[in-house]
Formats: structure tokens, sequence, C-alpha cells
């Protein structure tokens, strides 16, 4: 039975987020309904990332098994066609290996957050982008956003009703930085808690207006209380732009240990 890892694509803006719900349309949901249209078999995806709704993705990754072997250009082409008029679009598709698992195979995932800084309303990129009128100082956040790297307690940029079972996150990479009237913030890690991103782009926001300051930022994260974070900034502005994996023997390795565990 192979196992196929996809790329996938989309606008979040039709969903109630990636993972499949009754309470409106998921990508997943689009996925699976396409899968079973073109191959007979219905199956559930595993995604990387359960992104909320309205969030955006670039560089989802997720895998399923079918039954019957297809060549991976077919199982694309066919998913892309039965997707449509749906905002979802599979970018790459291949035979995974041995032990693959779109989740939990992943050592790091990377976001993007875009901000259109201008006083004019948003016209073609009105429910991609977060429109922010005041000037910001890219700078001066990107200076502060240096306060969450490494090995820290997040609560106060956890919501309320996360289901991680720990706040503490190893955040590797940061940076915020203006192209035009962007402003950019990218980050990464191995994985992230529920509203984090938007927390964190939500207080900087503050710094960029030149209300709180890198200390600030710094006593909200100490405080590791949610009443501490800043605004959380809109889902429209995030992506989810690309996740890393082991390498498939890595992958393979760690199968048969979990095997042999088994045994």
């Amino acid at each position: 039975m192979p196992r196929y890892k996809i790329t996938v694509e989309y606008d979040g803006r039709p969903f109630v987020g990636w993972q499949r719900q009754d309470n409106g349309p998921t990508a997943q949901g689009v996925l699976e309904r396409a899968i079973k249209a073109f191959s007979g078999e219905q199956v559930t995806i595993g995604g990387a990332g359960r992104t909320d709704s309205g969030v955006h993705a670039t560089g989802q990754v997720a895998h399923f098994d079918l039954t019957k072997e297809w060549p991976v250009q077919t199982v694309k082409n066919a998913i892309n066609f039965h997707a449509l008029p749906d905002p979802v679009a599979v970018r790459a598709c291949e035979v995974a290996g041995i032990g693959f698992d779109a989740r939990f195979s992943a050592i790091r995932r990377h976001y993007r957050y875009r901000i259109v800084n201008r006083p004019e309303p948003l016209t073609f990129d009105n429910g991609i982008a977060w429109h922010v009128k005041p000037p910001l100082d890219a700078e001066a956040m990107n200076e502060a956003a240096q306060v969450f790297l490494g090995h820290h307690d997040f609560t106060t940029f956890r919501h309320t009703r996360c289901q991680a079972k720990s706040p503490m996150k190893t955040m590797e990479t940061m940076r915020v930085y203006r192209q035009e009237e962007s402003v950019f913030l990218e980050c990464s890690s191995r994985s992230f808690l529920h509203n984090q991103v938007r927390s964190m782009v939500g207080t900087l926001k503050l710094v960029g207006e030149g209300r709180w300051n890198k200390a600030d930022v710094k006593a909200a994260l100490e405080a590791k209380d949610r009443k501490a974070c800043g605004p959380v900034a809109v889902a429209e502005g995030l992506y989810l732009t690309r996740v890393d994996y082991r390498s498939p023997e890595e992958d393979a390795r760690l199968y048969q240990e979990y095997l042999e565990s088994l045994a």
C-alpha cells in the first residue's frame, strides 16, 4: 500500500481551517473528496499543521495511503482537477518513504506573516494580508522580536483553549523586515502553540507603532500570562510556507524501532 506525500497550497478564506470538521468547509475535506473522486477510496489525510480559519498555506504537507499504486503525476493532476473550484492546489507529489508521517516526521515548520502598512484601503490584498494604517518601524519590531528566540514558556502568546501539553517551545528563527508597503515577520520552530504566531505579531505591532518597546515584549513573555499579550493579529495575514523533514533513512530507522517495540 503506497503512501503519498503532497505539498499543498490553499487560500484559507473559504475554510474554517485545515482540519476536517462539521461546522464548515476545510482544506483537508476538499482534498479527501478529490482523492475519492479519482481513486474511489475514502482516505483520511494527515497534515503537518492544523491551520486556523482564514489562515493560508503555500507549503502545507500531507500524506495519505491508497490501495492501488498510481503514478505521482496522475495523483497530482487528478486531485487538482477534482478539487476545483475550491482554492486548493497540490504543488508536488511523491511516494513517501517507510515510516513517513506528515506531522510526526516534521522537524521544523516555517510561517510568514504579512502586514500591508499604508493608509489607503486594500484592494487586491484584501483578505490575504493585515491592513495596518499607522506607520510601522520594522527595525524596532525586528529588534524586539529577538526576545522570542530560544527556548521559552510561551503561555502569554498561547490561546486559552490551546491543547498542547506544554507551553515550552524553541523559536529557532525570527525576523521582521519591510519591503515597500509590506512588513513581513518570518519565524520557524519544530512546533507552535495555538495562535502563537498571531499573538507575537500583534504584540510586535505595538512596538512598530511606538506604543511598546523591546523591554515591554520581554516583560510580557516573562509574565507567562495571557492577559499580558498584545492584540492578536488577524488570521488572513498568516501563511504556512514550508515544513522540513528528517531524511528517509532516519524515518525508516525510527519506524523499525517502533515495530520492534511492539513485538
